[in-house]
Formats: structure tokens, sequence, C-alpha cells
């Protein structure tokens, strides 16, 4: 019997089931009922190799697929670190772990090596997971599968209302996980975003099988799965919010000083980029490019609540900016590998925005006609390069290894193929 069966027989909970609504509203014909307490209650926090090596020594005699979760202090700390984790597996029942206290987890990875992870928007988790050495071999994500299956809503609180029939707390999520000790409800909170997360693999196994999209899924989870680490963002500077404003290359360098600046001070205290200095107060002192700290403290972010060191320092990187030589200046737009936007291609290249047009309403054809999101059928950005650059033939035996050159998978080809080598063999194109 699984969690959920368990605590259906339970007199105060139940579930109710359910598949995608047709209609785009919840699946579950019985008022949800709110899941307020873990069944076996909140377990201690393991924050001792002791109780770490006793708690992976349950793990591993388990059963089944074992949900992973974990919880960070984006906005609050540097960097996305794990400072919870959770899982839960049968036979095992539920465990948070304090990986602050506990660092390396990798014999935990080892002993859950080839057992399936259930995770919800996996992509987000393994990177922070991956940091304290718990990397999977399989996974199932609820919410890409969730997605698949063509669920109109996809966040872990809606599937699970919407498959199981429950209702999960949601007053904690935004909340800074670095706090120690960690508040009793915080725990209950986390808890509970497992308690429940295989039973909703299992309902949506059932569905994308009776969807005939089971197959399409499982690619999907492989390649999550053997994705290596993503490369380092190149300029990161240049995602300051607000930068659309700044267009002259001075002020250019002025906004990559005043970044780089903030992001070693933040990184030296660990604390969120944006505590330190917000992205609005550094495309305004791009800008207006201060002269001295008193124009500057003039400016809206570096106001009277920042110190006289603390401008002196904003101020200091402001100057280094304004003396590079203009061979150092960076250049106005970030060089970008493939082809340009699409708003240029009408000017560029006129068939190849033709093809584009073709393209789009093929694949958004087709993705409504199969119920999933047009992003889950193919990547846009695969579409615009295929486009852009089509092979010298466009039949099949042609763009179907275009396509799985840029990571299309297998099920993404099969379907896909066809529509784009309609769009690049159409006439107006």
């Amino acid at each position: 019997m699984t969690d959920a069966q368990e605590t259906a027989a339970d007199s105060s909970l139940r579930t109710t089931g359910g598949a995608p609504p047709e209609d785009g509203g919840s699946s579950v014909t019985e008022a949800p009922i709110p899941l307020l307490e873990p069944r076996e209650g909140v377990p201690p926090v393991i924050a001792d190799e002791a109780a770490l090596a006793e708690m992976i020594a349950a793990f591993a005699a388990g059963s089944g697929p074992v949900a992973v979760d974990a919880e960070r202090a984006s906005g609050y700390r540097y960097g996305q670190r794990a400072y919870l984790v959770q899982l839960r597996r049968q036979g095992a029942g539920t465990a948070l772990i304090d990986p602050v206290a506990c660092p390396d987890l990798s014999a935990l990875g080892d002993a859950l090596s080839g057992v399936e992870w259930v995770l919800h928007a996996a992509t987000q988790d393994l990177p922070c997971l991956r940091e304290i050495g718990m990397v999977p071999t399989r996974l199932f994500d609820t919410e890409l599968a969730g997605r698949i299956s063509g669920f109109p809503r996809v966040g872990l609180g809606a599937m699970v209302e919407s498959v199981l029939g429950f209702v999960l707390e949601k007053g904690h999520s935004a909340v800074d996980w670095s706090t120690r000790p960690l508040p009793e409800p915080w725990l209950r909170y986390a808890a509970l975003d497992v308690e429940l997360l295989v039973d909703l693999r299992d309902a949506l196994e059932k569905e994308l099988d009776r969807q005939g999209k089971l197959e399409w899924a499982r690619q999907e989870f492989d390649a999550i799965a053997a994705a290596p680490p993503p490369e380092p963002r190149k300029d990161p500077w240049r995602r300051t919010s607000g930068m659309h404003k700044v267009r002259r290359r001075r002020q250019l360098a002025v906004v990559r000083e005043l970044w780089q600046t903030r992001d070693r001070i933040a990184q030296r205290r660990d604390i969120s980029p944006g505590k330190v200095l917000s992205d609005a107060a550094i495309v305004e002192a791009a800008l207006a490019l201060p002269g001295t700290v008193h124009a500057l403290s003039a400016l809206n972010g570096f106001g009277h609540r920042t110190g006289r060191r603390q401008l002196e320092q904003w101020q200091a990187a402001v100057d280094r900016a304004k003396a590079l030589p203009e061979t150092q200046l960076p250049q106005p737009g970030q060089q970008v590998a493939g082809p340009p936007p699409p708003r240029a291609w009408a000017d560029k290249d006129p068939a190849a925005a033709a093809r584009l047009s073709a393209a789009r309403a093929g694949v958004s054809a087709l993705a409504e006609e199969l119920g999933l999101p047009q992003e889950n059928l193919i990547a846009p950005d695969t579409v615009r390069r295929v486009c852009w650059e089509p092979p010298a033939v466009a039949d099949a035996e042609s763009v179907g290894p275009v396509l799985a050159g840029y990571g299309a998978r297998p099920w993404q080809v099969e379907l896909v193929t066809p529509v784009l080598v309609s769009a690049l063999s159409a006439k107006d194109a």
C-alpha cells in the first residue's frame, strides 16, 4: 500500500485521483483536503555523521523510487546552495538533512545509485544537489510529466491538488532556509513536500501511459539525468535588470564594473547580490555617470541609508569604468552564437522569415493536437536554427539528423520532422 493509499484510509484524509481536464479546470471531483501533518510526524533534522549513516542505511534498504527535494535561500544568500534536503522512500519514511552540518552527501548519492529519484522541476534542484554529491542516474520529474500530460497548472501544489486531491501548505516557499535552527512549521512544510511525491509520480505515469506519452516522458527524464552541468554564463552582468536602457559603451562599462564589485562583496559576505546593491541602482548610476560621491548619493538606490564608505567604493567602481580606454569598453550587444533575433529576419533574410513563420504555425498546431506546450514539443531555439540555416535538401533524411544534432530527443524528431520538412519546402518560403 502506498503512502497516499494509507493516507486515504485515514478518516480525515483521502485521495480523489484525476487526469488533465480538457476544460482547463480541476480534475478533482470532490473538495480537496488540507494535508496538515506528515504521516510519521516531522522527523528530527539530521545534522551529524552518525545520524546520517543510520539514515543512509535505512534508505538503501527501502523499496521503490525515492522522493527528493531541496530548499535554497534564494534572495537571501549568495549562490544557490542547498540548506535543507528532504527525502522519502517506502520502508524508510521521511528524512530531513542539514547540508550545512553534513556538506558531503556523496555516500547517500552512492547508496541511491540506480534508484529512480522523483523530483518536481528537477532542473531547479539538481545543481545544488550535485554540489553536495547527490547525482541521480534515473529520475522522474513530476512537473515535466504534468506538462507532457497537458495539465494547465504544473506547480507542485496544483498538481497534488488536481491529481491526488490534497492541498499542500504554501506559506514557507520563499523563506530564508539558511536560518538556524529551522522553525518547526518550516520543517513540517518541507516534509510535506515529499510526503506524496511518489504517489503523484505513480498517478502521472498512468496518465502518460493512457495518453501514449510515457515513452516521450522517459526520454525527457533520461536527457535531464544525462545532461552535464551547464557552462558558466558568459558576461553575466549583461543580465542586469533594466539593461535595455543602457546604450552607450561607457555606460555599459559602469554596469559591468558595479556588477562585478557587487558580486565580490556579495560572495565575501554570503549575501544575495540584490541585498548589496539593486539592479535599478546599478542602471541609474550607469545612466548618470556621476563624478563625485555627492552626485552618486543623490541617485535612487544610493540614498541616506548608504554609508560614506559604501558610497566611496561604488564611486570608485564608476571612476574605474570612466577611466577605461575605448579599446577596453564592452560592445553594445553580446555576441550570441546562432541566428539573429527573429524580428530582424524579415530584413536580413525574407525567405528565412517565411520559413520560420510556417514552422511556428505547424509546431503550434501539432502541439495543440497533442495537448502539450510548444516548448516541450520542440525547443523554439532549435526551430529558429533549422529555419535560419536549413539543410540543402529539405527531407526527413536530412532534417531529422539536424534536429537530433541540436539535442532533440527521438520522440521529438519523429513528430516534428514532417512539420519542418513541410515548412522548409513551402513555396512561399
